[in-house]
């Protein structure tokens, strides 16, 4: 099994910043992937962004530009940098790794518990 802990939400007015993190723990796994998505009231969950092993990154056009997903691969960790907030940025936002434990045969999904950023106008 694998155990995400978020880190980093809260509360920002317009145009400012904040950064999420994510660590992961837990059985021996290797990770595919490594991303964030996002759910605001009302609405679907959506991807924000994610990293692929590899290095392959994609973005969702809404925040191309503003936010960025780094990794520490030793550390299996990920951030998310997200720059100039906008209102429209609020959710709660979610870690998600894709794993491979150890004596697994197939990829799993795992999720963080979510983090509130709130951006004010």
């Amino acid at each position: 099994q694998v155990q995400l802990v978020e880190s980093g939400g809260g509360l920002v007015q317009a145009g400012g910043s904040l950064r999420l993190s994510c660590a992961a723990s837990g059985s021996t796994f290797s990770i595919n992937a490594m991303g964030w998505y996002r759910q605001a009231p009302g609405k679907q969950r959506e991807l924000v962004a994610r990293s692929r092993s590899g290095g392959r990154t994609n973005y969702a056009d809404s925040v191309k530009g503003r936010f960025t997903i780094l990794r520490d691969n030793a550390k299996k960790i990920v951030y998310l940098q997200m720059n100039s907030l906008k209102p429209e940025d609020t959710a709660v936002y979610y870690c998600q790794v894709e794993a491979l434990v150890s004596g697994s045969y197939y990829t799993t999904d795992y999720w963080g518990q979510g983090t509130q950023v709130t951006v004010s106008s």
